[in-house]
């Protein structure tokens, strides 16, 4: 059977709505249109030779110079950049885009190194009709283009370009987020609509990319000891929190009580002069929870807590909207929890904090098997894309019993876009990090903060993810990262004055989203009607006998099921809520 008669029979599956699946609206964003744009119909905000901009109502666009900057542009180092410009920042009075317009036409292409914070572009210089699309540099924003066709198209969100891709799946994405829970690299789930990579910007009509920032290990000062490199790590934070710092507003904190959000949360406490609301959840008395830790920093810190809890009918009921919001797919259970959360928060503040990129900068310890893999690979009998592979504990062992025999086969011996990194020269650490810092943390942890607290009506910012933390992680010695059981050496020593020691040496549990619970006590029924119809949108990839054992949890050893089983319903109902967008 070929491929794409295997996708008109599932894309008949949404020809008749789901009655369990709601419809969801999402207004798309801003999009440009390259190439051949004469016959465009859409409400043009501006055009010009080869470019159509489409933008929603009310948007900023001031195409009176020879650069037109379209994005969204929240930077980290603007003091700086007015600076180097010779403008007094008290007396500036304009935005981030036209900061980057000026830059722009000072410096060209060569100004995006000089950019620190979140941002994806495009700039068409009316002179030389020439057009450039960049992105940020660890992935803070988003950008997807189209690959084919006469007219290309340019966007923050996947969705916006529902309407000029194809409904053909990519089968290798497929496969990679069944073993991550993310679409890592630069392919989507849609074949044809490619993400600009972190800390690359392209060029057209030459279609050349360049890479203007790239995550290297450069390890200095290895020779001082642990304090020193705290109080390096430390003063950097001071400048990056305040940064991040909304001015005259109160700011919001997500608060889990592990070290990274509480080392966050004890910053911003201590920099801003308005009131600090940190936000934790829990998932009610069946299941364990944090409140005691995230209690204990918010008293500590004095900041304005406020608890959410989150039932396993709001787990259920909230993913068709979560989904929706997303890109790519994201199996992660904390989806919904980060809407929720975001929407609570909302009510108090405009901007939140969070604690993301501590465990992919700092050392977490999700790399300790990792590192005993490396050690005894030779017994296990594992290569380090194995061992990677299966450290997400997600389906990378069950692939070719889940797939389908032809989809296997299709994708069975594709290259991963891990392998460059695993057998860098780096040390072994810091291509670990390096792996977590370039595809989860923009693929999956920058790219669900970016897009669920916009749909909660937040900016939500990462000071752990700003570029400047990010470098100075790969110039620290290995060893006061990661160390046998003791992780996160550096970033402990860097906040030791700001936290109560119950805080700083607790053992590292993450969030626990209680999923396993949920399938077996709460959405029996409805998972099996949603996975195991005949016209479910993963019906003509994967075997469904399989899935059938999961949710009867035959030979659950590793209480893993539950898991596996989220990551299926997110991938079923993001299928049939995009498809349902794309068709209207």
């Amino acid at each position: 059977m070929k491929f794409t008669d295997l996708w008109m029979g599932a894309k008949s599956l949404f020809d008749r709505p789901s009655a369990n699946i709601p419809v969801v609206e999402v207004p798309p964003t801003w999009r440009v249109a390259w190439g051949k744009v004469d016959s465009i119909t859409e409400d043009v905000a501006w055009r010009d030779d080869r470019i159509a901009i489409i933008l929603p109502k009310n948007s900023p666009l001031s195409p009176t110079s020879r650069f037109v900057v379209i994005g969204d542009i929240w930077l980290s180092n603007r003091l700086e950049l007015l600076q180097r410009l010779g403008i007094d920042p008290t007396n500036w009075q304009g935005n981030d885009r036209e900061l980057v317009e000026k830059l722009w036409q000072r410096w060209g292409v060569e100004c995006l190194t000089l950019l620190v914070g979140m941002f994806g572009l495009v700039i068409w210089d009316r002179k030389q009709k020439k057009l450039w699309f960049g992105r940020d540099t660890t992935g803070a924003r988003t950008l997807y283009y189209t690959t084919t066709g006469s007219t290309r198209w340019i966007a923050p969100q996947l969705r916006s370009l529902a309407s000029y891709r194809s409904h053909d799946l990519d089968l290798v994405a497929l496969r990679d987020y069944l073993c991550c829970a993310f679409v890592p690299g630069e392919r989507t789930l849609w074949q044809q609509v490619r993400e600009l990579r972190p800390g690359t910007v392209v060029e057209l009509p030459n279609e050349k990319i360049h890479y203007y920032w790239q995550l290297t290990e450069q390890i200095t000062a290895s020779e001082q000891n642990l304090a020193w490199h705290g109080n390096r790590l430390r003063t950097l934070l001071n400048q990056v929190v305040q940064a991040y710092l909304p001015p005259n507003e109160p700011v919001g904190v997500f608060l889990s009580g592990g070290l990274d959000s509480s080392a966050v949360t004890a910053l911003a406490r201590q920099f801003h002069t308005h009131p600090v609301h940190t936000f934790s959840i829990h998932f009610g008395a069946e299941c364990p929870n944090e409140l005691e830790f995230s209690g204990l920093v918010a008293s500590h810190c004095q900041t304005q807590h406020h608890i959410l809890e989150i039932t396993f009918r709001d787990m259920w009921e909230k993913l068709p909207e979560t989904m929706a919001y997303l890109d790519d797919p994201i199996g992660d259970p904390l989806t919904v929890p980060n809407l929720l959360i975001g929407r609570l928060a909302r009510e108090f503040v405009k901007v939140t904090l969070n604690g993301e990129g501590g465990d992919p900068c700092f050392g977490g310890p999700k790399n300790q098997p990792m590192l005993i893999n490396s050690l005894y690979g030779s017994v296990t009998n594992r290569d380090s894309l194995q061992a990677y592979l299966m450290a997400f504990q997600k389906c990378a062992m069950d692939l070719p019993q889940l797939f389908k025999p032809e989809v296997w086969q299709a994708v069975e011996t594709a290259a991963w876009v891990f392998s460059e990194d695993l057998n860098s020269t780096a040390s072994y650490l810091n291509r670990l990090m390096a792996l977590n810092i370039k595809f989860k943390g923009a693929d999956q942890i920058l790219t669900k903060v970016n897009n669920l607290t916009q749909a909660a009506g937040l900016q939500g910012r990462s000071p752990l993810f700003d570029r400047r933390v990010v470098d100075l992680s790969m110039q620290i010695p290995p060893e006061y990262k990661l160390s046998g059981v003791e992780e996160k050496a550096v970033l402990k020593q860097a906040v030791v004055d700001l936290l109560p020691d119950r805080i700083l040496y607790r053992p590292k549990s993450g969030m626990m989203v209680p999923v396993q619970l949920g399938f077996r006590k709460y959405w029996q029924r409805e998972a099996r009607d949603l996975l195991l119809s005949k016209k479910a949108a993963i019906a003509p990839y994967l075997n469904q006998s399989v899935i059938e054992n999961w949710l009867n949890y035959k030979g659950d050893t590793w209480s893993r099921y539950g898991v596996k089983l989220w990551l299926l319903v997110s991938l079923e109902i993001w299928l049939q809520v995009n498809e349902r967008n794309s068709d209207r």
